[in-house]
């Protein structure tokens, strides 16, 4: 049954990559910038000939926020049509930049991914003013793998080390809000096996597993986070979203949970009511914090 479970789950994102790639978004191809010069850090000391990808895609009309945006995949793939270029499209019509992140995939290689998000944040924030953002208005958002780590990054973060030779490690990365669709929590026993097995690998120790149960790691520092959950989501099941409500309800930190009534993983192949309604009520929250203007 666990095998079967595993199989259905794998093969679903299989398909969300498809839907992706067949997703219709704008024809701003966007600015794409390289994060790490060509040698980018494995997270144990050493790094490895790579790069990572953003692009920015500005807005017409830009009013000053941005966000990072970490597609989904199971850490095995990267869904940058709907869950990337299409969100930032959405971004642009509303005034916000979108940054679509194309993560390094961790294939065992577990603070990979972290460390990218954390670069696309410093480096944003270091070209704020070029980019037309306002530094304090920098958030990261993410949807099923890419949810949990937009979670982590909201998680595990610092202010930038003063001391560093490299100008964008002076600058924090920590965001100023998150927005999490049908996100991976928790890596624990209600998680998403096939996005745990690749981030952690197969034999995790219970020190990994709670470090990347990113409801175990809020505290009164996280930054404000809206999250967005279908109750019939198989793949992903919706206690991911209510553990991480309930830890920042915990520690005070402002927070909503939009419990969507039906859509499963993807939320209908991410078109109808209930994907217009997180979309909705994400930008009436960022409005209400002030996170927009």
């Amino acid at each position: 049954m666990r095998a079967l479970r595993y199989l259905l789950r794998s093969s679903f994102v299989a398909v969300l990559v498809c839907l992706s790639s067949a997703y219709s978004f704008g024809d701003d191809a966007g600015e794409r910038v390289g994060l790490w010069d060509g040698n980018a850090p494995l997270g144990d000391g050493s790094s490895e000939s790579a790069e990572t990808w953003v692009t920015i895609h500005r807005a017409p009309k830009p009013n000053g926020t941005a966000v990072v945006i970490c597609p989904g995949g199971g850490y095995g793939g990267l869904v940058t049509g709907a869950e990337g270029h299409g969100i930032a499209t959405w971004l642009n019509g509303h005034g916000i930049a979108g940054i679509v992140l194309e993560y390094r995939l961790p294939a065992g290689r577990t603070f990979v991914p972290l460390l990218d998000a954390q670069r696309a944040i410093r480096t944003v924030r270091m070209n704020a003013k070029a980019w037309e953002i306002d530094p304090a208005r920098i958030g990261i958002m993410g949807f099923s793998a890419g949810g949990h780590l937009a979670s982590t990054a909201a998680t595990h973060f610092d202010i930038g080390d003063p001391n560093a030779t490299d100008a964008i490690d002076r600058v924090s990365c920590r965001p100023d809000f998150a927005i999490l669709v049908y996100p991976v929590i928790t890596m624990n026993e209600t998680t998403h096996s096939g996005s745990r097995n690749n981030l952690l690998g197969k034999d995790p120790s219970e020190k990994l597993v709670e470090l990347f149960s990113n409801e175990k790691q809020v505290t009164d520092k996280t930054p404000p986070t809206f999250l967005a959950h279908a109750k019939d989501d198989k793949a992903v099941v919706i206690e991911n979203s209510q553990m991480f409500y309930a830890a920042l309800k915990k520690h005070n930190v402002v927070g909503e949970l939009l419990e969507l009534p039906s859509g499963g993983h993807g939320l209908n192949g991410y078109k109808g009511p209930m994907w217009d309604a997180w979309q909705e009520k994400s930008l009436a929250w960022l409005s209400e914090l002030k996170l927009v203007k």
